[in-house]
């Protein structure tokens, strides 16, 4: 609205002929370019800060599910208590090659959000899809390859390797190892008795080199 109202005091100052209504064009002018150079920049719409103002309510972030598979897709079941009442453009899910998000807007007042990162392995983006059922949400993560999973990302992997490596080892003679000291904490005393006999002679035979040192 400055602008306009400068490029028409700039319009008249070209007619205008008196000196007096010249001073009083030229000092509008002046004070229009002042207005206009102190005026705050447009802001730049952030859509991101739009999206979360137009959710409304505050967020719940779903850590309970339920998934399975079949050789194409890896399902992920999500119960949300009335979610097949919204319209279909409050269910989101936006798909990348190893995750997803999922964002239910406006449910009973809250919206829901829940994300996988690091998915065991690549899956479709065209392929993948969500269904809204009763009370349940339906993500369904097309397979790139067909092959089973494990489980679903790549740190629920690693967790799972952690946890297998504290019970097993690759060394035949630690693993009997372990199970000696189990069967002698747990045994009486006519079975300590044998494991110690049977400790010392093993030891024994090992020094006189009857049985190699790695056994």
């Amino acid at each position: 609205q400055l602008q306009k109202d400068l490029e028409e005091v700039k319009e008249l100052l070209t007619n205008a002929t008196r000196k007096r209504v010249r001073d009083v064009l030229l000092a509008e002018k002046q004070k229009l370019e002042l207005e206009i150079k102190n005026q705050p920049p447009p802001k730049p719409k952030d859509v991101a800060e739009e999206e979360k103002s137009s959710l409304g309510g505050y967020t719940v972030k779903i850590n309970n599910y339920g998934w399975d598979q079949s050789d194409k897709f890896v399902k992920i079941y999500i119960s949300l208590n009335g979610v097949q009442k919204l319209p279909a453009e409050n269910v989101q899910v936006n798909f990348t090659e190893r995750s997803f998000d999922l964002l239910v807007k406006n449910l009973n007042g809250k919206n829901y959000t829940m994300t996988f990162n690091n998915l065991l392995k690549p899956i479709s983006v065209e392929g993948s899809s969500r269904k809204v059922k009763t009370d349940m949400v339906l993500v369904m993560c097309k397979k790139k390859r067909e092959e089973k999973w494990d489980c679903l990302t790549q740190v629920e992997k690693e967790s799972k390797e952690k946890e297998k490596a504290a019970y097993d080892t690759t060394d035949p003679s630690e693993g009997l190892m372990n199970i000696l000291k189990k069967m002698y904490a747990e045994g009486d005393d006519e079975m300590k008795r044998t494991i110690n006999k049977a400790w010392v002679e093993s030891r024994e035979k090992q020094y006189k080199g009857d049985i190699p040192m790695d056994i």
